[in-house]
C-alpha cells in the first residue's frame, strides 16, 4: 500500500494542519479517501500477520477476537494468538484456552491459543536432541542459565514455536492480541535482532562447541546429545519471518486507543515506531466513544456523558486530522461489555460497518438483545 506520508508528534500538531492546509489544493483526493471500517483488512487475500495493540485497557482483546471471526468467514483458517501476560481471550469468549491451538466453539476454522514466555531452559529443547536423558538436562540447565541472560530470549523462544505451529497446522492467518505497546515492540523487534545474533554463533560455532565439548567431558557429561547445528535451521525461519513482518501485503498492525490524550500520544509513538521497524499500519480503531443520551428536545440528558464526549471530541478532531492517510474507525461505547460469540460477532459487525450515531443511539444497537 503506498503511504501519504508518516505521522509528526503531537508537538508539531499545529505545524502539521497548517501543512494539510497549504497541501490541500494539491491533494490528490482519492488517496485520502480511507474507508473508516476494517474492509481493506478483511479482503487483503495475502495477509498473514494480523497484529491488534495499543495501551492498556483500550479493548484490544475485544478488538482482536472480533476481528478473528470475521476473518473467518472468508479465510480457510484462522488462528487468535493472545501474547499478553493477563490473558483475556479466554474471558471474551467464555471458553477456556491454553497454550496450544483449541478450536473455538461454534467454529470449525477458527483457534485460539495463549502463550506464555517460556523459562529460557525450556527452550534449549531445540538445542539439545534428547531432553529425556539426564545428562542432557544438565547440559541444558547450565547453557539456559548462560543464555537467558540474553534480553529478549524469551520473546524469542515464544516467537519461534509461534513459527512452528503456525507452518505445522497450516494456519491461513493469525490474529495477535498482543501485550501494552512495550512488550509488543520488543515482540516485533526480535527477529531482526536475533538473525544478528544468530548469525554470529554460527559463524562462533566451531569455537562454542569446542568449549562446551572440554566443559561437558570434564563434567562427565554426554556430548552426544548435543545438537548446535539446529541453529542453522532456525537462521532461515528468522529470516523468512523478518521479510514476512516487513511485508506489508503480509503483515499489518492495527492501532486500538481511546479518543483521551494519553491513549492518542501512545499511538502516535507506537505508529512512529513501527515505521522505524518498516512494519506497516494503516488502521486505527477509536473505541469507547461516548455518545450522549438525549431527550425529547435534543438535549443531553446525562451531564457527565456530555462532559465526556465534549472532552474526547476534542481528541477525535486531533485524530482526523493526525491519521488522514489510514483507515480510522470510530467505535461507540455500547451498554454492555463485549463478551461471549454473540456479542462479538456483533462488535465484529460494526467494525466492518459501523453505525451512524447521528441517526441511533448507542441503545438502538442493541435493541434486539
Amino acid at each position: 500500500r503506498t503511504r501519504v506520508g508518516r505521522s509528526f508528534k503531537l508537538s508539531y500538531y499545529n505545524e502539521y494542519k497548517s501543512y494539510l492546509r497549504m497541501d490541500d489544493e494539491n491533494a490528490n483526493s482519492d488517496l485520502l479517501a480511507y474507508d473508516p471500517n476494517i474492509k481493506n483488512i478483511l479482503e487483503q487475500e495475502e495477509l498473514k500477520w494480523v497484529f491488534v495493540g495499543g495501551k492498556g485497557g483500550v479493548g484490544k482483546t475485544s478488538v482482536s477476537c472480533s476481528l478473528a471471526i470475521q476473518l473467518a468467514k472468508t479465510r480457510r483458517s484462522v488462528l487468535l494468538i493472545s501474547t499478553d501476560p493477563a490473558h483475556n481471550i479466554s474471558d471474551s469468549f467464555e471458553q477456556q484456552f491454553s497454550r496450544t491451538p483449541t478450536p473455538v466453539k461454534g467454529f470449525t476454522n477458527l483457534s485460539a491459543m495463549e502463550v506464555d514466555s517460556k523459562p529460557p531452559e525450556e527452550g534449549m529443547d531445540q538445542i539439545f536432541t534428547d531432553p529425556t536423558v539426564e545428562s542432557a538436562g544438565l547440559l541444558r540447565n547450565m547453557m539456559g542459565n548462560l543464555i537467558g541472560n540474553v534480553p529478549g530470549v524469551d520473546e524469542f523462544i515464544s516467537l519461534t514455536k509461534i513459527v512452528k505451529i503456525t507452518e505445522t497446522e497450516n494456519f491461513d492467518v493469525v490474529v495477535f492480541d498482543t501485550a501494552p505497546t512495550g512488550h509488543t515492540l520488543r515482540l516485533l523487534s526480535i527477529p531482526g535482532s536475533f538473525q544478528n545474533i544468530l548469525r554470529q554463533l554460527i559463524q562462533m560455532k566451531s569455537f562454542v562447541g569446542g568449549l562446551v565439548t572440554t566443559m561437558s567431558q570434564s563434567l562427565g557429561l554426554d556430548t552426544n546429545q548435543m545438537n548446535l547445528d539446529q541453529l542453522e535451521v532456525m537462521l532461515p525461519m528468522l529470516e523468512r519471518l523478518n521479510n514476512e513482518l516487513r511485508n506489508p501485503d503480509m503483515t499489518t498492525f492495527m492501532c486500538v486507543c481511546i479518543p483521551e490524550f494519553l491513549s492518542l500520544y501512545e499511538t502516535e509513538r507506537l505508529i512512529q515506531r513501527l515505521a522505524e521497524l518498516d512494519i506497516d499500519t494503516h488502521n486505527v480503531i477509536v473505541n469507547q466513544v461516548v455518545y450522549p443520551d438525549k431527550d425529547k428536545e435534543g438535549n443531553v440528558s446525562c451531564g457527565l456523558c456530555g462532559a465526556r464526549h465534549k472532552m474526547q471530541s476534542k481528541y477525535l478532531d486531533q485524530i482526523t486530522d493526525l491519521y488522514e492517510d489510514f483507515n480510522v474507525t470510530v467505535m461507540p461505547l455500547l451498554p454492555r461489555e463485549v463478551k461471549g460469540v454473540a456479542m462479538l460477532q456483533r462488535y465484529g459487525a460494526m467494525l466492518k460497518e459501523p453505525p451512524n450515531m447521528t441517526e441511533c443511539s448507542v441503545h438502538d444497537l442493541l435493541k434486539d438483545e
